[in-house]
């Protein structure tokens, strides 16, 4: 893809896919950190904000066509993933376990076979052009997302155009190449997103965008634009409001994608492995 935004000096023009009230709260922006002067940083989550999420993460879809294919492999694991919530602590770290033995470069490879044969052309064209904006005036663009870390190096690093390493995910020690079961935290899920940023950035990012709860104690830790992508009106048992609705009662920019399942999509996780379908956005 290629992006169609400049925000230099006191031009703007729009981004191809966002409504005109986004773009006038990313044309402000610009503006306000023309001339900042540390580091300037944006944050993206991965699924469901970069690149589409339905029917099922790209994580699941290509763990499960793996287990489909290797039913020996970990079984043990994937008994106790297809019992737990595949937004939970737990079943994000055992997503990385079930690649223990493997080598980083095998997980990189993977994900980018998975994502040309499933889930090509389901990085959000005006996220790209956001993100070349940003570089363009002088950001660092790094995603932080709760799947494991190699599987989304390779393919969003050639999509987004930024370094393989400003993608950081649930990840465990390395050795000798080899994914190990030890886990390394802070664990990119929840609260420990913002606790990345912290750790592995090291710089309060100007604008952090996300797209559901789990991202919600990283996006308020932006220090100017709070951006978030097809929020969910749905009220989790635990909480007493939609992310939807607390985005809107805090200003946030909330802006709408089209996210829809690819034909010819397999669909392993929900009919082999009966894994919930993530909800579709027209």
């Amino acid at each position: 893809f290629l992006y169609n935004c400049k925000a230099i000096g006191n031009t703007f023009q729009p981004i191809e896919g966002f409504d005109k009230k986004t773009n006038e709260r990313l044309e402000r922006f610009f503006l306000e950190t023309k001339n900042y002067d540390k580091r300037k940083i944006a944050v993206f989550d991965g699924d469901g904000t970069v690149v589409g999420q339905a029917p099922h993460y790209m994580a699941d879809e290509c763990l499960y066509e793996v287990a489909k294919a290797n039913p020996q492999k970990k079984a043990d694991v994937i008994q106790k993933m297809t019992k737990l919530s595949n937004v939970s602590m737990e079943y994000v770290q055992l997503r990385v376990k079930f690649f223990e033995g493997d080598t980083v470069e095998y997980l990189r490879d993977l994900g980018a076979k998975c994502y040309h044969t499933h889930y090509a052309g389901k990085v959000f064209k005006p996220m790209v052009n956001l993100i070349g904006a940003l570089k363009d005036n002088g950001f660092e663009v790094w995603i932080i997302t709760a799947s494991p870390e190699a599987l989304y190096q390779k393919f969003l690093s050639e999509e987004l155009h930024i370094p393989i390493t400003n993608i950081v995910g649930v990840k465990s020690v390395v050795h000798e190449g080899k994914i190990t079961g030890t886990m390394i935290e802070p664990i990119p899920q929840d609260h420990g997103k913002k606790e990345a940023i912290e750790t592995f950035v090291q710089e309060r990012p100007l604008l952090v965008g996300g797209n559901s709860r789990g991202d919600k104690e990283m996006i308020e830790y932006s220090g100017n634009l709070k951006l978030i992508i097809n929020p969910d009106e749905y009220v989790a048992e635990d909480q007493t409001e939609s992310i939807a609705e607390y985005a809107r009662k805090n200003n946030w920019v909330i802006a709408k994608i089209r996210d829809v399942p690819p034909p010819n999509f397999p669909y392993i996780s929900s009919n082999v492995f009966n894994m919930k379908k993530n909800k579709t956005n027209e």
